[in-house]
């Protein structure tokens, strides 16, 4: 019979080889009995020791021995749960590839990476938050970054980041950010509201504007803000036949739809036809008697009429007056009376809107009703 002996150095490696074995069991029998601190010092051995790095079950154990510390009240305070939280990802980010051939951990790894994800999100964001309150714009937009690698399909980090950069002053990062959630159909009407607010105001770029708010109209076909901001911008390029005609065939298209009749309204009266402006407000309020804006401008159109027949009584000389103040006056009154009904529904439509409360105070004071001028006043104190 053959006998074999194992070198002095063959025993050193083997003893090393099991020590670091060992290290992973000690780690595994702490972490069982509750003893995070012992089985963190164990684990944090075996992972950098060059027999167990390369070690799934080293590693699969590092992500449940960081991830117990992340929750747990006493040990806790080993790490700081953010911290611990991103160790025990990692730690289970590196199982899959450790495992070629058997594979024991990945599964159970992969799943506790999916819960690990709503607290690594959430700590991220929180960090975010604290950063950007403390005016530190780039470590906020970092912390917002890092969240996003959780949930890339979550809008929220993806604003924030993008605040965070215009903090900064860095808007071609906030523009950067705006545009992806635009590019994957997330973006908001606040969204395209701030890239349009950097393409107008800080590029000054008329053509990038109109890009924004043809993907803001497309999106939001309805939203009666995009529609004034796009006619506006060929108002001011001197496009006034192109702005009303792209209203008037949207009109043809939906000649149910209230607030195109109010765009119209608006555009009419930026176009000094007040007359018009007042047919198609009619209009809106006839097909949505809850539209606030037709509410509120057929209110204001009367309520101007009236205020200006005052203003001329009120620069009457004396004898002017005694002829023909008093019936100026009483025709005022009549406006005032048309007014009245129109910002009552749109205090209906919008009842905590502090300039139809305003308005309906002077129109109620104008019409000597003391008692409901005196509820506009109190209601307009607790707004």
């Amino acid at each position: 019979m053959k006998k074999f002996f194992l070198t002095a150095a063959a025993v050193v490696s083997m003893q090393m080889a099991f020590a670091q074995t060992s290290a992973v069991t000690s780690a595994i029998m702490y972490q069982q009995k509750g003893t995070l601190d012992k089985a963190k010092e164990e684990i944090d051995k075996a992972v950098v020791h060059e027999k167990t790095a390369n070690n799934a079950k080293a590693w699969y154990y590092k992500g449940v021995i960081y991830q117990d510390i992340a929750g747990h009240p006493v040990y806790g305070k080993l790490l700081d749960p953010a911290v611990a939280s991103k160790q025990a990802y990692e730690a289970f980010s590196k199982v899959p590839a450790l495992e070629v051939k058997k594979q024991e951990f990945t599964e159970e790894a992969n799943k506790r990476k999916e819960i690990l994800v709503g607290n690594m999100y959430a700590y991220a964001l929180n960090a975010g938050v604290e950063h950007y309150n403390n005016k530190k714009f780039d470590d906020a937009k970092k912390a917002y970054m890092e969240a996003i690698t959780y949930k890339p399909e979550d809008t929220t980090a993806y604003i924030y980041a993008a605040y965070a950069a215009a903090g900064a002053e860095d808007f071609a990062g906030a523009k950067q950010l705006y545009t992806q959630l635009v590019d994957k159909n997330l973006a908001s009407p606040a969204v395209f509201g701030q890239l349009l607010y950097i393409a107008t105001n800080v590029d000054k770029n008329e053509k990038e504007a109109l890009a924004v708010l043809e993907k803001a109209r497309a999106k939001y076909p309805n939203d009666k803000n995009f529609m004034l901001q796009e006619l506006d911008l060929f108002l001011k390029s001197g496009r006034e036949k192109e702005s009303m005609d792209k209203l008037d065939a949207a009109i043809k298209a939906d000649p149910n739809n209230a607030n195109l009749h109010t765009v119209r309204g608006n555009i009419l009266e930026r176009l000094k036809k007040p007359e018009e402006a007042l047919a198609s407000y009619q209009k809106a309020a006839q097909i949505d008697p809850n539209n606030f804006d037709a509410q509120f401008n057929l209110g204001v159109y009367y309520f101007n009429k009236g205020a200006n027949l005052n203003n001329k009584a009120n620069k009457m000389s004396l004898a002017e007056y005694q002829k023909s103040g008093k019936a100026v006056q009483a025709e005022a009154k009549k406006y005032f009376v048309q007014a009245l009904p129109y910002f009552e529904n749109a205090l209906k439509a919008q009842p905590k809107d502090r300039t139809t409360v305003q308005s309906l105070l002077k129109v109620y004071t104008a019409l000597d009703k003391t008692a409901e001028a005196k509820r506009m006043d109190t209601l307009l104190q607790s707004l």
